[in-house]
């Protein structure tokens, strides 16, 4: 009985009570302008909903109505971009007002019945409805009182979540939008996963110099070594707050939505931060970069700042020659780099990891090492 009762202790169902009863005041208003007519609210709604805007705000009031404060609900928040959004949009304000009416129905009439059932039960019957105005008053009519609310119960229950389901099939997101998201939920992994190895890499490596070092100068009890020992762990520790630094700036730079983000359009800008930073850069980039599309573009703009920012760790500031070219539907980058002999190859580990992973993402490729007494760095992308 108590499960049976769960429902009517729950707030969702009058939100979605009130959410169903809306639709129904432009209907009682229309009922006094012209009731012989009452299909033309009905009518209206196709222009209404082929306003891109409308799907924007049904979903904010399925949201706040239909699933208030739940997570996710899966409407989709923005305007109509498809003319296939537009109708899904249309037969959701149909639907919407279909079971309004409904609802309305019931709310008035199944009370109705039941205070009609109780007259007759006492003797007096009567009133509008057909089934009781003409029959005799009777005790019997007693049972069959309650009946009437348990039908408004089933019906108030029933339609909110038939209106629910029906707004997560026709106000859920579309294909588009749901790319877009999934777009935004790779890019987020991506960043993370490059963020902690980047984090893993530069503090882990201070953490363990420090402790070594303390411990080292801790054992030689010797002054002039304890004094080199702290500017090590010193220059060590101002390395890692730059790198953390850094790193901090990646994760403010991920609260921009996707295509906020940085493309090859702005390669110039990659170019003269390592001209900057002591790096003699030769660049060359030909094709449509500007055309490359937005995926590829983006992805290739964080490989390029990888290669140069492992350049620029592990060579420090040597001569870069850099070539980025749009040919024959696919995206060329090669970034090379002076190998000298006192130098194991820049970034042996986790930055070249995020590069293979990003060409892999978009169907693509990379290599990386010793090429011609360089280290090179190349990688190519599929525009389509």
């Amino acid at each position: 009985m108590g499960r049976l009762l769960r429902p009517l202790l729950r707030g969702t169902t009058y939100t979605r009570l009130l959410h169903l009863w809306v639709p129904v005041l432009v209907v009682s208003v229309w009922m006094f302008i012209d009731p012989s007519r009452p299909w033309v609210p009905a009518l209206l709604l196709v222009p209404v909903g082929l306003i891109p805007g409308v799907r924007r705000g049904e979903g904010v009031q399925a949201r706040l109505l239909l699933l208030p404060g739940e997570a996710g609900p899966g409407f989709s928040m923005a305007p109509s971009a498809t003319w296939r959004d537009r109708l899904r949009t249309v037969v959701w304000l149909e639907v919407r007002m279909l079971l309004g009416v409904s609802t309305v129905f019931a709310c008035v009439w199944l009370p109705a019945l039941c205070y009609e059932l109780t007259a007759a039960a006492l003797g007096h019957p009567g009133g509008d409805i057909p089934l009781v105005r003409d029959a005799p008053g009777h005790w019997a009519w007693a049972l069959l009182a309650p009946l009437p609310l348990f039908v408004l119960y089933g019906v108030v229950v029933g339609l909110g979540r038939l209106v629910t389901e029906a707004a997560r099939a026709l106000l859920g997101p579309s294909a588009a939008e749901r790319l877009a998201a999934l777009e935004e939920r790779t890019e987020q992994l991506l960043e993370r996963t490059r963020i902690a190895r980047e984090l893993h890499d530069s503090i882990g490596h201070a953490l363990t110099v420090a402790v070594v070092q303390a411990g080292a100068a801790r054992a030689a009890g010797d002054a002039e070594f304890t004094d080199r020992a702290l500017a090590a762990i010193e220059d060590t520790g101002r390395s890692a707050l730059a790198d953390l630094e850094r790193v901090l700036g990646v994760l403010r730079e991920a609260e921009r939505p996707v295509r906020g983000r940085p493309t090859l359009a702005e390669a110039d800008r990659l170019l003269e931060s390592a001209r900057a930073s002591g790096a003699k850069v030769d660049a060359e980039l030909t094709g449509p970069l500007d055309t490359v599309p937005g995926p590829v573009s983006r992805e290739g703009y964080r490989i390029l700042q990888e290669a140069l920012t492992n350049v620029l760790r592990h060579a420090g500031a040597v001569p870069v020659r850099v070539r980025v070219g749009v040919a024959e539907d696919t995206l060329r980058l090669e970034v090379r780099n002076p190998l000298a002999a006192s130098i194991q190859g820049p970034g042996r580990g986790s930055g070249l990891r995020g590069i293979r992973e990003r060409a892999a993402l978009l169907g693509g490729h990379s290599s990386t090492g010793p090429d011609a007494g360089d280290w090179q760095v190349r990688a190519e992308l599929p525009l389509r």
